[in-house]
């Protein structure tokens, strides 16, 4: 592992057993019944919040992707682990889920996510706040995602506590980014909370399969700009935690945005790729999820396996 940034203190990654859930503030959350304001271009913010009773408190946030197989496909040691997460998931007690993309594999469908993601993780519906990935559009303009969410903007934004998490669609082919990078930069200028997350589906950096997302520097152009503390995203079937960096490849102690991919909610795991620059922690043995708690000034995370061994944890202050 690389030695800690100045601005973080972290514990040696281990295989401890966690023996019991830790408490977490009350669920105060909006999702269904909940009318974000929608601008022309389709953004949203968010006014409805999670802890929005107690700005002050900490918020305990889980974050986890590429989750649930074809209906019928058999569950396997090595692929369909959707079950196992989504009970880790709920024996954690979270305020919030944060779905990174790719929920239902292999096309989104309506059908699928009925027959299979529901199954599963259909519990944490009320609690899920969720960004698309690629396979949701293998159909038409993401319609089973959207039918499934309960037609969530394509992005949009929401508090967390103290924190507010910026909720960017990374399928640029399919969504207008010009316009989103512009309500991003926006919406950050305005921003008048001290931590700020960015959650995507395909990561900046990541040394998985696919590799890094170049494309995605122009999201992290702007965060970093705006000095935003946290990217979440999902993609490659692995977990990985990155080093503060710029958009540009480089550490930045003390600055930079401290990144993670998760994707390993339970369709399957992949090989590693070429390792890159600023990983910090790479794990492609186990599904799990990854576990954060949103502080007014800071933040901590584990990632859970599904054996509730915690296989990485530390803290950060933020920027």
């Amino acid at each position: 592992m690389a030695t800690a940034h100045p601005r973080a203190h972290r514990r040696p990654a281990t295989r401890r057993r966690v023996l019991a859930a830790v408490g977490v503030v009350t669920l105060t959350v909006a999702c269904a019944g909940t009318e974000p304001e929608t601008t022309p271009d389709g953004s949203s913010s968010v006014t409805a919040a999670v802890g929005e009773e107690d700005a002050a408190a900490s918020v305990r946030v889980v974050a986890v992707g590429d989750i649930a197989c074809e209906p019928g496909e058999p569950v396997t040691p090595t692929q369909c682990q959707q079950a196992a997460t989504a009970r880790l998931t709920t024996s954690l007690d979270p305020d919030a889920v944060i779905a990174l993309g790719d929920m239902q594999y292999e096309t989104g469908s309506a059908d699928g996510f009925h027959d299979s993601y529901s199954k599963s993780w259909g519990p944490l519906l009320p609690l899920t706040r969720p960004t698309p990935g690629n396979h949701e559009y293998n159909s038409t303009a993401a319609a089973g995602y959207f039918d499934y969410f309960g037609d969530p903007p394509p992005w949009y934004a929401w508090d967390a506590g103290a924190w507010r998490v910026y909720m960017v669609n990374s399928n640029c082919g399919d969504v207008d980014c010009d316009a989103q990078e512009e309500w991003l930069d926006a919406e950050l200028t305005s921003n008048d909370h001290d931590c700020a997350a960015l959650v995507m589906h395909y990561p900046r950096y990541s040394s998985g399969k696919h590799g890094s997302a170049d494309f995605m520097s122009r999201f992290w152009e702007v965060a970093y700009s705006h000095h935003v503390d946290l990217a979440l995203a999902g993609h490659d079937h692995d977990y990985e935690r990155f080093a503060p960096m710029d958009a540009d490849g480089q550490v930045r102690p003390g600055r930079g945005i401290t990144s993670f991919v998760a994707g390993t909610g339970g369709k399957s795991l992949y090989e590693r790729g070429e390792p890159v620059a600023g990983s910090e922690y790479f794990q492609n043995s186990a599904f799990g999820v990854l576990s954060l708690t949103l502080s007014p000034r800071d933040f901590s995370w584990s990632f859970l396996d599904t054996e509730r061994s915690v296989l990485d944890e530390g803290s950060a202050a933020c920027i």
